[in-house]
């Protein structure tokens, strides 16, 4: 296939609403992106992770991310399975991060995703980034939820390899799943890599609802004066507490 490319990505976010998820939907992309451009400005938020899982999340993001120093990792312990009920405290961590962090690209979840806390995400992600760049990535599951993704990133056999050893690595907690496995994670990234005649073979999925084609650098640059300014590039951990959620909802 034809491709394109985005050559003035500077700021990327990731939003996962558990600690692996992240790591499935775009991992390998992530990899291949920062062997690239190791200058990078990464934020990495997961919502719902406590205890153990917190740790994983953590030192799963470290791990991923470890080729930038551009780098910030917020972890949230809101309550697993039951993100629909805690709408407003997302929504307001939302709206703080929006305020921090102006991405060029986003990575969330599906808005056809079976699971609750995925929807959840992906309502809000458009919510509070309307002039942006996202990207829906696809996690296998139970439910048999995958769809007919539009967009590809090929991805080399090496950076597969990695992120799926990472995988293993990292995520101690979830190796009893019958879906968390090798095959399943090389399978998909096969398939996907076919479906987009990858060089390499492997390939991860998006869905993407809008995007700008921009064939005139003079409506390029008006758009740009236009856009939601992208001045703000941190996104510091210790801001992003919400008012309304309990004490202790972001880790340091």
């Amino acid at each position: 296939m034809i491709g394109a490319n985005f050559p003035q990505l500077r700021n990327v976010l990731c939003l996962g609403a558990h600690s692996d998820d992240i790591e499935i939907g775009c991992g390998g992309t992530l990899l291949q992106m920062l062997d690239d451009n190791p200058q990078l400005n990464v934020c990495w938020v997961v919502f719902g992770a406590g205890g153990e899982r917190a740790d994983e999340a953590r030192q799963s993001a470290e791990a991923f991310l470890a080729d930038t120093s551009n780098k910030r990792i917020v972890i949230k312990d809101f309550r697993d399975s039951y993100f629909p009920a805690q709408w407003t405290d997302i929504k307001v961590f939302f709206h703080q991060l929006s305020q921090q962090f102006q991405p060029d690209l986003i990575f969330t979840h599906r808005h056809d995703d079976r699971h609750q806390d995925h929807r959840v995400l992906n309502e809000l992600t458009w919510c509070a980034f309307r002039n942006h760049v996202i990207l829906e990535y696809e996690i296998p599951k139970y439910e048999g939820d995958l769809g007919q993704p539009n967009l590809y990133s090929p991805v080399t056999e090496e950076q597969t390899a990695r992120k799926i050893e990472l995988l293993d690595e990292m995520f101690a907690t979830q190796r009893n799943k019958q879906w968390f496995s090798d095959d399943t994670f090389w399978s998909l990234m096969r398939i996907r890599g076919l479906e987009c005649h990858s060089p390499s073979r492997f390939a991860e999925a998006f869905h993407t609802r809008k995007l700008l084609l921009q064939t005139s650098s003079r409506l390029a640059d008006s758009n740009a004066e236009s856009a939601i300014p992208t001045t703000r590039a941190t996104c510091d951990e210790t801001q992003l507490r919400s008012p309304l959620h309990t004490p202790g909802s972001a880790k340091s």
